[in-house]
């Protein structure tokens, strides 16, 4: 099994797709942390900075089902350049926000980026297999992994400091140069990032191939159990909301709120470097992603008792180290369970999913924020994200991930399958000897056994089939693991 550093160092196509997300998410805590700091001063309210979460959260979550479609229809290399661009445009519309009169093109230019993300996050990461062989796929999962804790590192500390230093339309502006040095990463790769299509088969219609998709995480509980384990975490996501009141509550401020989203940053960073161990064990995951969501909750409860503002920045930074540890297993498990012609739509249904409930966490927070201590607010998402872990353990006690994803379950779609080839006739017996006239005739030989017929449709099978390098089929379950599944 290859190791992150090889994975990084040897695959040059993993490498450009590695650095481009880098660079979209650190311009995008490096636009977001200053914006969550003017707001406040400009409006004198925590609602529009709640808001502004709300939007970047929840258009994705509308987007993403249809979103999801497009990148397993489309060239995901141009879907991620072109998202690109619509988001460097609008983080420039928020040099204009620059009094209370002007904080709704804050929801705006947040509006345009969101809608950007949409289409750049499904294809990025259904693009992730297609650019490691088998045996990198858990090494390679566990780097990108580390790309969005990396860059929120990066993006919210740097934000924070350059905001406090400069101001935060500077910020701005780097994101904004970001952005385009991301598209131009993307355009160096050379690997194809989807499996071939069939071009004799019609493209199907847009809610035909949404409805397929959730037929097919409808009939398998493996999958729908997946795609449910972010939520957890994104009901607990509105303590992003008090993150500036806090440091506020504190006295440090701008460097302050950017810390507090830094430690968040390298809480996710550390978490997938340190679950490869778990990624290598198909039997772990599903206990992995109780405990981690388990323990996001039950940081933020300790947070929301304990007065001393490092103590803060310690259980935070456990807090995202169980919420990154949740992302990147139930991303690594999706990859081994769904096949390419599906995976853009199966993941645009797990981050719909997620962002939905972040959304929902949001709102909630932003209807409060104003009327509660900023503890309460800790308090309650810490709660809720116990509680729904609790549920989701019960739920899922019966399933089990040792095994790796069996192709013999059809998928729902709206049209019948091509029939199945035929299977060849067997050979017939070869005729008995004739016997001596003065004994018994000896057995004739055995009949070799019947082919079985080959499958209706390959690419309907649970197991992704995953281009290698020089352009082979592999199977990601048998490679990265079969003992072990061993991200992003």
């Amino acid at each position: 099994m290859a190791s992150t550093w090889s994975v990084l160092t040897g695959n040059r196509n993993f490498r450009h797709l590695f650095l481009a997300q880098m660079v979209v998410f650190g311009a995008d805590w490096f636009l977001m942390v200053p914006l969550l700091v003017l707001l406040p001063d400009l409006t004198g309210s925590g609602v529009w900075g709640a808001l502004v979460l709300a939007v970047d959260t929840g258009v994705v979550a509308l987007l993403l089902p249809y979103t999801g479609t497009v990148a397993d229809r489309l060239d995901r290399k141009r879907v991620m350049m072109v998202a690109n661009g619509a988001a460097l445009l609008g983080t420039l519309l928020l040099l204009g926000v620059n009094s209370a009169g002007t904080a709704w093109l804050a929801m705006l230019g947040i509006g345009v980026i969101a809608v950007a993300k949409a289409f750049y996050s499904p294809a990025a990461q259904a693009a992730l297999p297609n650019v490691l062989d088998p045996g990198e796929l858990a090494a390679g999962n566990a780097v990108a992994g580390s790309a969005w804790g990396t860059m929120t590192v990066v993006g919210a500390s740097l934000g924070g400091l350059l905001s406090a230093w400069v101001g935060p339309y500077a910020c701005f502006w780097v994101a904004a140069v970001g952005l385009a040095l991301a598209a131009g990463l993307a355009a160096l790769i050379r690997r194809p990032l989807q499996a071939p299509r069939d071009n004799a088969v019609p493209a199907q219609r847009t809610w035909a191939a949404i409805r397929e998709a959730l037929g097919y995480i409808g009939h398998r509980p493996r999958v729908l159990a997946l795609v449910t384990v972010k939520s957890a975490v994104g009901l607990g996501n509105g303590v992003l909301t008090v993150f500036p009141l806090l440091a506020g509550v504190y006295g440090v401020g701008a460097a302050g709120t950017g810390l507090l989203f830094a430690v968040r940053g390298a809480g996710a960073l550390v978490g997938p470097i340190l679950m490869r161990r778990v990624l290598t064990r198909r039997s772990w995951l599903l206990t992995g992603l109780a405990l981690s969501m388990s323990l996001y909750g039950l940081a933020y409860l300790g947070t929301s008792v304990v007065s001393w503002f490092p103590l803060v920045l310690v259980l935070v930074f456990v807090a995202h180290f169980a919420g990154g540890s949740n992302w990147v297993m139930s991303n690594y498990a999706l990859q081994g369970e769904v096949p390419d012609r599906l995976r853009g739509r199966v993941f645009a249904t797990d981050m719909m999913l997620a962002t939905l409930a972040i959304s929902v966490s949001q709102l909630v927070v932003a209807s409060v924020v104003d009327l509660v201590d900023e503890r309460v607010v800790l308090a309650g998402c810490g709660l809720v994200t116990v509680v729904y872990a609790v549920g989701w353990r019960i739920a899922t006690r019966r399933l089990s991930l040792a095994d790796p994803a069996a192709g013999t379950d059809p998928v729902p779609s709206d049209g019948p399958a091509p029939p199945a080839d035929p299977a060849p006739p067997a050979d017939p017996a070869p005729p008995a000897d004739p016997a001596p006239s003065d004994g018994p005739a000896p057995p004739a030989d055995p009949a070799p056994p019947e082919m079985p017929a080959p499958s209706a449709d390959p690419v309907l099978s649970d197991r992704p089939v995953l281009s290698d390098r020089t352009g082979s089929s592999a199977d990601p379950a048998s490679s990265a693991g079969r003992s072990s599944p061993g991200r992003r």
